[in-house]
């Protein structure tokens, strides 16, 4: 790894570790009532946000393990099905057992970053689904890690939202989507909407997660 991709990676490494911490300050005064409640996500409660949260972190724990002995481990046991089955699974418990799950599986994951060795932030792992193909690298895994925590915050709908996503994040995400966006789109026509440029940084992300719709603009993908 270069000195430029190590300093990125040092800034994702602390800026999702804030992120986590602004995650679980969040969640201090949660109630079974609230963890029942509707999420911004169609189907999802808020339950269903914080055990996706928690199995994503398991699920990039298990990653860094993995790539640590040389080898790629799969994002989610079952792909997605398992995905699927483990968020159902977990998402009626109690705000205080979702809470603690969460926690649980955030120093879970920091411990993962903590104890890579050069082995594993060379190594790859498996995505459960991907645009393109399965293989990721795990030195990736932190923004998109990052990217899960700032979003889905906002998915809870508890106070923060797309507004409060911290202008580093919106920064390395933003270069990461229109990139994406780009290699989507035949030669010639990967210039984005002037109307999309026009937002602000924070409302341009969002609009790439569907987060906020653009009059006359096609959604740009699923998430």
């Amino acid at each position: 790894m270069d000195e430029v991709a190590a300093r990125a990676l040092d800034a994702q490494v602390a800026g999702c570790a804030a992120a986590h911490q602004r995650l679980l300050a969040s969640l201090a005064e949660l109630s079974d009532a609230d963890a029942r409640a509707d999420s911004v996500l169609p189907g999802w409660s808020r339950g269903h946000v914080l055990n996706h949260l928690a199995r994503n972190a398991d699920s990039h724990a298990r990653m860094f393990e993995a790539a640590t002995r040389g080898q790629e481990a799969p994002q989610y046991p079952g792909g997605m099905e398992g995905r699927v089955a483990e968020i159902e699974a977990g998402a009626s418990r109690t705000a205080t057992e979702l809470v603690a799950d969460t926690r649980v599986s955030i120093y879970t994951l920091e411990a993962a970053w903590a104890g890579a060795s050069a082995t594993t932030w060379d190594g790859y792992g498996i995505k459960s689904h991907s645009d393109g193909a399965p293989r990721v690298r795990i030195s990736d895994l932190v923004l998109m890690r990052w990217c899960e925590v700032e979003v889905h915050h906002a998915d809870l709908n508890i106070g923060f939202t797309h507004h409060d996503w911290t202008p580093l994040f919106v920064r390395y995400d933003l270069d990461r989507q229109v990139m994406s966006w780009k290699a989507r789109k035949p030669m010639g026509l990967t210039t984005l909407p002037e109307v999309i440029q026009k937002l602000s940084p924070n409302d341009r992300l969002a609009w790439f997660y569907n987060r906020i719709t653009v009059a006359g603009v096609p959604a740009p993908q699923a998430y």
